[in-house]
């Protein structure tokens, strides 16, 4: 396999677990692969974040790593972590994408955004999105299950999904929002307690499998969370966008983006918008690209690859072990 006909696809929040990236500070007894790019990832994410991060990964719980201003930052480092010890193998991407979260890693390794203020992006954006959903959880009595938040939506296709909810808005059922297309076998939506109940009766009348509430901090990629793009927006201001070097894919559009300047207008977009998964793989799968690559925690990319039926495989990229066996079984 050529090692620059890759894309990188970056996971997002949820793909987080305690240890991650830790054996790319070692290279795992890979006495070959110096891990400097690592090290210097790790250094300034601790400097920016203001935390020692090899620490946090080391020793948080799985509830730490869930809090939205904890998992954000973990996650993008863990990603680019990947990413640079990749680079000391040999990779080059092609093209990036990123799911939610995982797009800052993406806009890193496009050229629009430096890793550094790739992080202090990534603690203003996490910060932001925790006091949101914090204010929207202590507005329903601090109950997380009254308060707004996601679910998903198993057994309907994604089209029907947004069909459904445009049609139950249009009738009076306010506050429900397609959030995350992931595959054409499954949409998240976001919503308030009240909408996501009723929703799911719904759901199910309409013929869905399954219909999971997600143990997540807030409604995220809704207009249920403006104030904290509202509350981000200076932070994202204060950074210079370069136009891609590779081809770079937006969630908001699903499309290839084409200046640094629609960059950072969809990173403003983003927190409010669905995730366009299911057409951003599309047009991944349309570069004519040799594998994809989940750089980064866990393997849910892969699976939704899978899912999008295209016959181009996707390895995951998380672990030294994970990049010493790419390409095996092709």
């Amino acid at each position: 396999m050529n090692k620059n006909k890759v894309v990188y696809l970056f996971p997002g929040q949820g793909a987080q677990s305690q240890g991650m990236a830790l054996d790319f500070l070692s290279c795992a007894g890979n006495s070959v692969a110096k891990c400097d790019a690592v090290k210097e990832l790790f250094a300034k994410a601790s400097e920016i974040f203001g935390k020692d991060m090899e620490a946090l990964l080391r020793d948080s719980d799985a509830d730490t790593l869930k809090r939205t201003d904890v998992a954000q930052p973990a996650i993008t480092l863990a990603n680019l972590a990947a990413a640079a010890y990749l680079g000391e193998q040999g990779y080059s991407p092609a093209a990036c994408a990123g799911f939610s979260l995982g797009e800052y890693a993406a806009l890193v390794y496009s050229g629009v955004i430096s890793a550094a203020d790739c992080f202090r992006l990534i603690k203003a954006r996490s910060e932001a999105m925790q006091k949101s959903a914090d204010k929207l959880r202590d507005a329903a009595g601090g109950d997380a299950s009254a308060a707004p938040g996601m679910a998903a939506i198993v057994g309907l296709a994604p089209e029907q999904v947004e069909s459904l909810i445009a049609q139950w808005s249009a009738a009076g059922l306010k506050d429900l929002y397609a959030a995350n297309i992931n595959s054409p076998k499954q949409l998240v939506v976001s919503g308030t307690a009240a909408a996501l109940t009723e929703a799911e009766t719904r759901f199910k009348e309409a013929g869905a499998k399954r219909v999971i509430r997600l143990q997540v901090a807030g409604p995220f990629h809704s207009p249920l969370i403006a104030d904290a793009a509202e509350a981000f927006r200076p932070a994202l201001e204060a950074v210079t966008f370069s136009d891609p070097s590779i081809p770079l894919f937006s969630n908001v559009t699903g499309k290839q983006v084409t200046s640094g300047a629609e960059a950072k207008k969809l990173a403003l977009a983003q927190i409010t918008s669905p995730v366009r998964w299911v057409e951003e793989e599309a047009a991944v799968a349309a570069l004519g690209i040799e594998a994809c690559l989940e750089v980064g925690p866990g393997k849910v990319l892969q699976g939704l690859w899978k899912d999008s039926g295209s016959s181009i495989p996707c390895f995951i990229a998380g672990t030294v072990e994970d990049i010493s066996k790419i390409g095996e079984g092709v």
